[in-house]
């Protein structure tokens, strides 16, 4: 893994992350009372999430979502663009991050701020990412899913391992700041009532008409302040569009039999001891 170095026993990839912007933001930033984070392991639905609650905080007025930058909107935590744009920030602020638990900012645990935590099947996640990274060439390019899903098992992969990403961020869902939410549930008409009461917005029901209307997989795509209509087309093709098109399951089309009951031993010993239907997916 020379592409990657470690921080806290967890990989990120050199390209795109500094160690001390990772420091900075777990040490030194502070997250405010009326701040919204949205948290999630990668390629679990961050971005879609976004968009929604960006258009919930608004009422359903697309204006803001397709006038301004998704990472301008929701700013990166760790990202060496992202973390000037938040300390910079004035009044409430939305912001994302995928950092594990103990990377998150220590200021934190010490506020009221909400964090809406998002999980997603992580045999599709890891299918996501495979493609993602394959086209993307943003580490070293595994020779073969089977050879990711080896990395994946072992947590060799970036932001490390999801089992443990997942067990940590569990750990919070008693808290009354923290909303946990599955990308396979998010496909709901009724989730975006949740996160409207999480968030303390009342829409009425024209309002959250638009909100389901500008969060559709082909309204992101058409929005070219969006993630969805940035990336390059070979990465459309392949990992990203499964996102986009809402798709669950789509791993049974890429693993063996063998391969998923490898994963499936391993999720039932490292996820053990949380309670059934906590994880939607089948």
């Amino acid at each position: 893994m020379s592409d990657y170095f470690w921080f806290e026993g967890i990989p990120f990839p050199d390209t795109v992350y500094k160690r001390e912007i990772i420091e900075e933001s777990h040490d030194k930033f502070v997250i405010r009372d009326e701040d919204t984070v949205i948290v999630s392991y990668p390629m679990s639905g961050n971005n879609w999430l976004i968009e929604i609650v960006c258009l919930i905080q608004n009422k359903g007025n697309p204006k803001w979502i397709q006038s301004v930058l998704i990472w301008e909107r929701s700013s990166w935590i760790e990202t060496k663009k992202g973390l000037p744009i938040l300390i910079n920030t004035e009044g409430p602020r939305l912001m994302s991050s995928h950092l594990p638990l103990h990377l998150f900012p220590k200021s934190f645990f010490r506020s009221k701020a909400k964090v809406i935590y998002v999980i997603r099947n992580p045999r599709d996640v890891l299918v996501s990412a495979y493609f993602f990274l394959h086209n993307t060439k943003i580490i070293d390019n595994p020779e073969s899913l089977g050879t990711y899903i080896e990395w994946f098992l072992k947590g060799n992969v970036p932001y490390g391992s999801w089992f443990e990403h997942t067990r940590n961020w569990l750990s919070m869902r008693e808290n009354d700041n923290f909303l946990l939410l599955s990308y396979e549930d998010m496909k709901k008409d009724s989730i975006n009532i949740k996160i409207c009461d999480f968030l303390g917005k009342k829409l009425e029901p024209d309002e959250l008409d638009l909100v389901l209307k500008y969060s559709s997989f082909q309204a992101m795509k058409e929005n070219k302040m969006s993630n969805f209509s940035l990336v390059s087309e070979d990465v459309v093709n392949n990992g990203l569009v499964l996102m986009r098109k809402g798709i669950t399951g789509d791993w049974k089309n890429h693993f063996t039999v063998a391969q998923a009951e490898a994963f499936d031993k391993v999720f039932q010993e490292r996820m053990a001891g949380f309670p059934p239907g906590l994880f939607p997916w089948k």
